[in-house]
């Protein structure tokens, strides 16, 4: 790849390495020019550009990103369609992510234009979680690079998603007299929690003395009923001869490893019946925050059996204690809803396509209504949260279209500088309790209230941890969500940018939703008001 400026006539074919706007119009970032781009450039008098030119082993960012995304096993992953370069992978079932870091490394140091990033190994994922991410970092890489990383991902797994098994658990729980009722019962309702994460369930509890004799016979019993055992101690494990391993023997099991060099969770005990896993729970497994226990539960819970040199291979990284920063992700077993999503509908812009001064696209009638007063009731009918338009504009005549309806106006008296200006003046007027916002543009006269419910449902149903992008035929369009935790990066756009920045860096899931052709279509032109249906007017 050739990287650099070039004269215009040398251009064509080419790729546009930063994003030029004229009065005709704008051409991307990423863009391949045409004849007629370079004429439309030489009209706006610009006579060079700075450009990538491909070489014949040269691959596009994203034919390069698409290809790389496609040598890796898809078993319980999601791929994103490549933008920007970018393929980012998502679980599809709640699991264990696993991965490995001498293939990631390998793939790496082939090039660095080609970059995988991933989590750490042995992460505990959620269905839509984002676990990994190709990114080719210039416009273009060489193909036989891209071949290089193909055969590597081939030959065996950087990472994959190992989904959790259900499984019939029992709890054994010992007393003495220091150790009150209700720690026993939180202790249940703890270990309840951190087994549903998995689809687990805890049937059964038995509470009896902290004898080996009692263990060992609760351990006999609930074998035949339950494919899981996890025992309580009231008292910790001082040495591997203590009650509970103790127990897990004379009850004919094998007690596979005693101890583990993580911290909380130095006291725990992996033992087995036959395929039947017997832990022997830490005391610091009584609170929801993270300790040992969870690392050698959610192994066995994913399929792995823990050996002794993988449990002795956890000290790095096995401080975990007095690290307040650390989340804590089994306090509830279920994630909050989110808030209201606010519909923000942006009716700030100059129009400045339409032509002649008076026509303006937002007051173009379609079936006797402007097409602002069309677009928001359809957010009205669409939504459950507030609706907010921001103008800017020609502001009277906007509002005045809009006279009677319950929305919240938001003006920008800024709208000149771009798009930015109008999604920061739309987010403050949002309200504190809004979950997400939904970008709506108002010359959108495809999009239906059907539409917008379908996405607001779809938000909903990831708990507001998600971006929700309407698609036409799997090509990004409009209106788009963005969750609370994306305002913070909203608040500080300049420009004339809108979110896709935000969408593509935020490391969320993105659920597109197929809306068909409303989802790319807006009215810029007379022309275009017209072929939609539309009647202009002054």
């Amino acid at each position: 790849m050739r990287f650099g400026p070039v004269p215009l006539a040398q251009a064509e074919g080419a790729i546009l390495a930063h994003s030029v706007k004229t009065e005709a119009g704008k051409l991307a970032k990423g863009h391949r020019l045409s004849p007629d781009d370079l004429a439309m450039l030489d009209d706006a008098n610009i006579r060079e550009v700075i450009v990538a030119r491909l070489d014949f082993d040269d691959l596009t960012e994203d034919e390069a990103a698409t290809r790389i995304a496609a040598a890796i096993a898809p078993d319980h992953l999601r791929f994103s369609p490549a933008a920007t370069g970018r393929v980012n992978v998502y679980a599809t079932a709640p699991g264990l992510f696993v991965a490995n870091d001498t293939i990631v490394d390998q793939v790496n140091r082939i090039d660095p234009a080609i970059t995988l990033a991933c989590l750490a190994d042995h992460v505990p994922v959620s269905a839509g979680d984002m676990v990994a991410t190709i990114k080719i970092i210039p416009l273009a890489v060489a193909g036989h690079f891209v071949e290089q990383a193909v055969a590597v991902l081939r030959a065996g797994p950087a990472f994959e998603v190992k989904p959790f098994v259900p499984r019939r658990a029992a709890l054994i729980a010992t007393e003495l007299p220091s150790l009150k009722r209700q720690v026993m019962d939180k202790t249940r309702a703890v270990l309840a929690a951190r087994l549903a994460q998995s689809g687990s369930s805890l049937d059964t509890e038995r509470r009896l003395p902290h004898t080996e004799t009692a263990v060992a016979g609760a351990i006999a019993e609930l074998k035949a009923s339950h494919d899981l055992l996890i025992v309580f101690g009231a008292s910790a494990v001082a040495d591997p001869e203590d009650v509970v391993p103790a127990a897990i023997r004379r009850a004919g099991g094998t007690v596979e490893h005693v101890g583990m060099p993580v911290d909380p969770g130095n006291l725990l005990v992996l033992g087995r019946l036959g395929e039947i896993p017997v832990i022997g729970a830490p005391g610091c497994a009584r609170s929801p925050k993270e300790n040992g226990f969870d690392w050698i539960l959610d192994r066995l819970l994913a399929g792995e059996w823990p050996s002794p040199a993988d449990i002795t291979g956890l000290g790095v990284g096995g401080l975990l204690k007095e690290i307040p920063a650390r989340p804590q992700p089994r306090e509830a077993a279920v994630r909050p809803q989110p808030g209201p999503v606010a519909i923000v509908v942006l009716a700030a812009g100059r129009a400045s396509r339409m032509g002649p001064a008076g026509r303006h696209k937002l007051l173009a009638e379609f079936d006797g209504v402007p097409l602002v007063r069309r677009s928001v009731e359809m957010a009205l009918a669409g939504g459950k949260g507030k609706v907010v338009v921001v103008t800017g504009y020609r502001e009277g005549e906007i509002r005045a279209a809009l006279s009677g309806l319950p929305v919240t106006f938001a003006s920008n008296p800024d709208y000149e500088s771009g798009m930015a200006s109008s999604l920061i003046a739309g987010l403050s007027a949002a309200g504190a309790e809004a979950g997400g916002m939904l970008v709506m543009l108002a010359d959108m006269p495809g999009v239906t209230s059907e539409h917008l419910a379908t996405m607001i449902a779809a938000f909903d149903g990831e708990s507001g941890s998600a971006v929700v992008r309407a698609v036409s035929e799997g090509q990004r369009g409009n209106p788009v969500i963005l969750p609370r935790s994306t305002f913070a990066a909203v608040r500080h756009l300049v420009g004339d940018v809108g979110a896709r920045d935000i969408i593509e860096s935020c490391g969320l899931p993105v659920i597109d939703v197929e809306l068909g052709a409303a989802a790319r279509l807006d009215v810029d032109t007379p022309e275009a008001v017209l072929a939609a249906g539309g009647t202009l007017k002054e």
